[in-house]
């Protein structure tokens, strides 16, 4: 089982490179609808089993770019998309990137696109971490928290690999200060 990171040590502003390990637009299988999927590089967690283990280097990919941005300004307001989802690596240890891409957003398309993320965070420790991550928490609509478990791994759950980890309405959850299945 994987540990999640002491918050003194895991902060995004020393580990991040600002990199992106990859960009998938019209992606069907990174949450609900047709989504814009944001891979950010770099993850601490290194999960045993991990789908992917190159996004692990926090240099892996090419920087975020102004160029990248707009790219995906441009995709996310195609009329099919739903929204953006953020991936990794890991979004909360690359939290200048994902807020980057996540206020642009919303300055463009206030909540008629969501935002789904892929954490290995649990919401509870994301809750009374580092204001950079609890900034991007609030921006959230969909939270897929916990860090994957080869031994709990079970194909048929939808939008996550393991039973530990769960999907979460970020808003409910926060407002209500525990955690709130989504759907």
């Amino acid at each position: 089982m994987a540990l999640e990171p002491d918050v003194r040590t895991w902060r995004a502003d020393k580990v991040s490179h600002g990199y992106v390990a990859d960009y998938k637009p019209f992606s069907f299988v990174d949450g609900e609808g047709v989504r814009c999927s944001l891979y950010v590089a770099g993850c601490l967690f290194k999960c045993v089993g991990c789908y992917n283990e190159a996004a692990w280097s926090f240099r892996y990919g090419q920087p975020y770019s102004r160029e990248l941005e707009n790219r995906l300004m441009a995709d996310l307001a195609h009329p099919a998309v739903q929204g953006l989802s953020l991936l990794g690596g890991e979004p909360f240890l690359n939290t200048q990137v994902a807020l980057a891409a996540v206020r642009r957003l919303r300055e463009e398309f206030g909540r008629e696109r969501d935002v789904w993320c892929w954490t290995g965070y649990t919401l509870e420790r994301l809750a009374v971490d580092t204001e950079d991550k609890r900034a991007l928490l609030a921006e959230i609509d969909v939270l897929v928290d916990g860090t994957y478990e080869e031994e709990q791994r079970d194909l048929s759950l939808a939008f996550r690999g393991s039973r530990n980890q769960r999907v979460l309405d970020a808003q409910a959850s926060v407002a209500a200060g525990r955690a709130v299945p989504w759907g």
